[in-house]
């Protein structure tokens, strides 16, 4: 079948770099895997080779019946003809706990990260192939170029590590960009978050005045000796703050809210 721009497809591959992708993901027998977007089933077929449990959710319609005759026979695959945004993880199972994998659409890979990270379903970890640049957001440190709104959003409830990057012609068609994959961990912070909305739109404050200080940026959520007794130095820029400090600003609003 060939690709469909309405659902962002990018089809792998090259059998070396699907090799290197399931050996970073290290499937084991007891596993429960479930593969998002399995499309031709590139991953699927090494992913059922090494662990005989693999649910894989595909949107496409045309993509779907392929995949079932392909692989339907083997005891432990099933097909969920689904949107990965509206799936219930939870009805899955969680014993053991999920193990997700997936070449995601970059115009879901945002949105569709934070469903999975809210989700109440036992997840493991998370495999997921993902724009460059995106896992170059996920992974950054305070004080690096690309570190951000969603570099404290992941770190604030997960630990996210870039594994290799891939080029446009391991996928048919190319991409006009490089991806990488990420090892996404799900994960309770070391620092406490009152409120996630309010965490969250602190974050979105921060960081659309990115060039002006917190003091500025923050304007109208905290004046500046609440954003001093929460710790913070009203002078810095929200590319310097860590996300303990977003996270204390952030329960000093909830507090001035309550």
């Amino acid at each position: 079948m060939p690709a469909r721009k309405r659902f962002g497809q990018h089809f792998l591959h090259d059998p070396a770099i699907i090799g290197r992708i399931i050996d970073h993901i290290a499937p084991a027998e007891t596993d429960h895997l479930v593969e998002i977007g399995p499309g031709r089933g590139a991953l699927t077929e090494p992913l059922l080779d090494r662990c005989p449990r693999l649910d894989v959710i595909e949107i496409d319609r045309d993509l779907a019946p392929a995949l079932q005759q392909r692989f339907g026979g083997q005891s432990g695959f099933t097909l969920h003809e689904a949107d990965a945004l509206r799936f219930d993880y939870t009805s899955l199972g969680g014993d053991p706990p999920l193990r997700l994998v997936g070449n995601l659409p970059y115009n879901i890979s945002s949105p569709l990260l934070f469903a999975l990270l809210a989700s109440p379903a036992p997840i493991g970890d998370m495999h997921f192939m993902l724009q460059k640049e995106v896992v170059d957001r996920m992974v950054a440190e305070p004080g690096e170029g690309d570190y951000g709104r969603l570099s404290v959003a992941v770190a604030s409830r997960a630990r996210a590590e870039r594994l290799m990057t891939i080029g446009p012609g391991a996928f048919q068609p190319p991409p006009k960009v490089e991806s990488a994959i990420v090892r996404v961990r799900p994960r309770v912070p070391d620092f406490a978050i009152d409120c996630q909305r309010d965490f969250d739109r602190v974050l979105q404050a921060a960081f659309s005045a990115r060039r002006k200080t917190i003091r500025n940026g923050l304007k109208g959520l905290l004046d500046r000796s609440a954003i001093i007794d929460a710790g913070v130095d009203p002078g810095q820029r929200p590319e310097q703050l860590t996300p303990a400090e977003f996270a204390a600003l952030a329960n000093r609003f909830t507090g001035e809210t309550a």
